[in-house]
């Protein structure tokens, strides 16, 4: 057993090094990739997209409103740009954070998902409560991968109110009274400045 102690110990040694070795490879390789999202500039105005966060339901399942959002990016003139990344990201009621993520390969055409507060698994809905607050994050890439620019807002979530505010404070309208069962976010869409957009489909005042 003596005898084979040294060669022991050796190949604990090479076991050891190698999870370091993968430990800081990761590490490093994690700390590249948010250098290089902090590296990227924002859009400039001229270039801004209007993005919208528009609160709705899914008609085919019952109970479901304001545990939707209708996203949509349009009038998109980013040169250069092959494919949107997409990150919303919310906090729940009980203080913790989900996120909705994804990519669209750029055609010329707007883009449009239906993005769900909550999960869904083999047809059956779990929505998250409570949600008031959270972001919306686009990220454009070029045909070769490469993050070209980005963009980034906070949106509100609010029903049952009169006072329709920014998560910011920067916006503020006053409603004349309660729309019951009327879901509202309010959002800065870039190109158009902050607005409000409704469940009932009805327009309210941009800044």
């Amino acid at each position: 057993m003596k005898k084979f102690l040294p060669l022991i110990l050796i190949g604990i040694g090479i076991v050891i090094t190698l999870v370091v070795f993968i430990l800081v490879k990761n590490s490093k390789n994690n700390l590249s990739s948010d250098d290089q999202d902090a590296a990227v500039p924002e859009l400039p105005a001229e270039q801004r997209p209007l993005v919208m966060l528009i609160p709705t339901n899914n008609p085919s399942v019952p109970g479901s409103d304001g545990h939707w959002l209708d996203f949509k990016v349009q009038k998109i003139n980013v040169p250069g740009a092959a494919a949107m990344d997409y990150e919303l990201i919310y906090s729940t009621g009980s203080g913790g954070q989900q996120g909705v993520p994804g990519t669209v390969k750029l055609n010329g055409s707007d883009v449009e998902r239906m993005l769900l507060l909550g999960s869904e698994s083999s047809g059956k809905f779990r929505y998250d409560t409570g949600v008031e607050t959270g972001t919306m994050t686009i990220r454009f890439r070029n045909d070769k991968g490469k993050l070209i620019g980005k963009l980034s807002t906070v949106f509100h979530l609010q029903t049952g109110v009169t006072e329709l505010t920014s998560a910011d404070g920067a916006f503020k309208h006053t409603l004349d009274k309660v729309a019951k069962g009327v879901f509202f976010v309010t959002m800065q869409t870039f190109a158009n400045g902050y607005q409000a957009f409704s469940s009932d489909g009805k327009v309210y005042p941009i800044k």
